[in-house]
């Protein structure tokens, strides 16, 4: 037993730290029930407890090729992993998945993790249809009201975990969840702000990392507006190589040149800030569901073609198409309902691990300086207002914004997008800076994060650090 794991058992972490997890058949693998402390500054055996459900596909090789655990994390914050782990067991390749167990879990506040609520499904609904780029005090107004509501929602429907759905507190239950799956080192798989989960635990527990991949790198230096910023530009980026490509298809709404379908994109986008368009089955389609739909098309060059055909419907004045997209970005399943609660998590973490964005005055200004500049203004002016939650929220962690210090010696593999929208390429460079031991694989091509079939140039190279712990060589790329 090694000096801290010794120490952490006569801490009062012990009775989390010596549990034994309980595998019961679930969906595709096994599941288990993972005890950890709600609020980890009273963790003894007076403090609250919370359960956290946990995944595992077992390895499919002999007990002699199995080296350990790969817990999974898909990103978000707010995106549960169970069936995302279950997605990539049934779809790594063979010399992975006969290797590890490929392990998941919804992290505290997600899913069935002490899922925190924030808005009834009403309420989710409204907040979802609320102008995000608001051009008059009174639309201004509006918008701040409802995100303080959701705000003060959170602590009136879930106090309990309110204040406790940090990123560090998820660190740390990875780290017990490490210790119960019988693993000496965590190996890991973050996607997006699965990134800075794994960053933060190379921080706490350096000595604990084993073969960490950060896919969609999230640069912990940038605070909220920083980081929406390069997200502003980043989609900016995105929207233009979607245009192009459209241009270029004879099933474009706008043919002959990248030009012609920003402007109708922005023709589309800025009648619907008065005039709603028709879906038949359900309410109008307002402008924030539109620029969501658009939003969630960028993540992947596969959306691209449903983009293109929503557009098409948009000109004729049927908002389905968009409207679909728009419900997939955010699990909506029916009137009012939603099969996660993503619409809650989201913010509930992401604004209490950053500090306080600007009130009103600022997010204006930012919607402002960040369209004057953007190709499609509507798209930067909801990036700088989407953060209107963090503005008034309750609470935010004591962690501040700051680049990656970590005196791990395990070599972490980094995989960079080129043009990936959500977490810019610049993102990863800056990562592979703050880490000595990270090497940075840059991927070539269009969508938010790479591994696991996107690219076959990728996959082998991630499947040879996984299997082998061999690391791509200095300025390795794929097309």
């Amino acid at each position: 037993m090694s000096a801290a794991a010794a120490e952490e058992q006569a801490s009062p972490l012990a009775r989390y730290y010596t549990q034994q997890l309980t595998w019961q058949p679930c969906r595709a693998g096994e599941c288990a029930w993972l005890s950890v402390p709600l609020d980890y500054t009273d963790p003894g055996a007076t403090g609250e407890s919370i359960r956290l459900r946990v995944s595992r596909n077992q390895a499919k090789g002999s007990t002699g090729d199995r080296l350990g655990s790969l817990l999974v994390n898909p990103g978000g914050p707010g995106v549960g992993g169970l069936d995302y782990a279950d997605y990539l067991a049934a779809t790594l390749a063979p010399e992975v998945t006969r290797r590890y167990d490929i392990v998941g879990f919804d992290t505290r506040g997600v899913g069935q993790s002490a899922p925190i609520t924030c808005m009834s499904g009403a309420q989710t609904t409204r907040w979802l249809r609320t102008d995000s780029t608001p051009d008059t005090p009174r639309e201004e107004a509006l918008l701040m009201r409802r995100a303080r509501s959701m705000a003060n929602g959170c602590l009136t429907r879930s106090p309990a975990i309110a204040r406790h759905v940090g990123s560090d507190d998820t660190v740390r239950d990875m780290d017990i969840l490490r210790q119960a799956l019988g693993d000496d080192r965590l190996t890991f798989l973050g996607y997006s702000y699965g990134t800075y989960l794994g960053t933060r635990y190379a921080e706490i527990f350096p000595e604990r990392v084993g073969r960490f991949v950060l896919d969609g790198a999230v640069d912990p230096s940038l605070d909220i507006m920083q980081a929406s910023d390069g997200q502003s530009s980043g989609f900016q980026q995105a929207i233009g190589r979607f245009a192009q490509d459209c241009s270029r298809r004879g099933d474009c709404p706008w043919p002959g040149n990248r030009s012609n379908v920003i402007r109708g994109i922005n023709r589309i986008l800025a009648d619907l800030d008065t005039t709603p368009l028709t879906v038949p089955g359900r309410s109008r389609l307002v402008q924030s569901e539109a620029i969501t739909a658009v939003f969630y098309a960028m993540y992947s060059p596969t959306l691209w073609s449903s983009l293109r055909s929503a557009f098409r419907e948009a000109r004729r004045g049927d908002g389905s198409g968009l409207a679909s997209l728009a419900d997939l970005a955010s699990d909506r399943v029916g009137a009012h309902r939603y099969a996660t609660n993503m619409a809650s998590a989201f913010p509930a973490i992401a604004c209490w691990d950053s500090p306080a964005s600007p009130p009103r005055a600022g997010l204006a200004e930012a919607a402002r300086a960040w369209s004057t500049r953007a190709p499609v203004p509507e798209l930067a002016r909801a990036m700088s207002w989407s953060n209107a939650p963090c503005s008034v929220w309750f609470g935010h962690s004591t962690v501040s914004p700051a680049p990656a210090d970590s005196d791990t010696e395990a070599p972490i593999l980094i995989i960079g997008g080129l043009y990936d929208p959500a977490t810019p390429y610049a993102w990863a460079k800056a990562l592979n800076e703050q880490l000595p031991t990270s090497m940075l694989l840059t991927y070539r091509g269009d969508g938010h994060t790479v591994y696991g079939g996107t690219s076959p140039c990728i996959d082998n190279a991630v499947d040879s650090y996984l299997v082998n712990g061999t690391l791509p060589q200095f300025g390795a790329a794929c097309r």
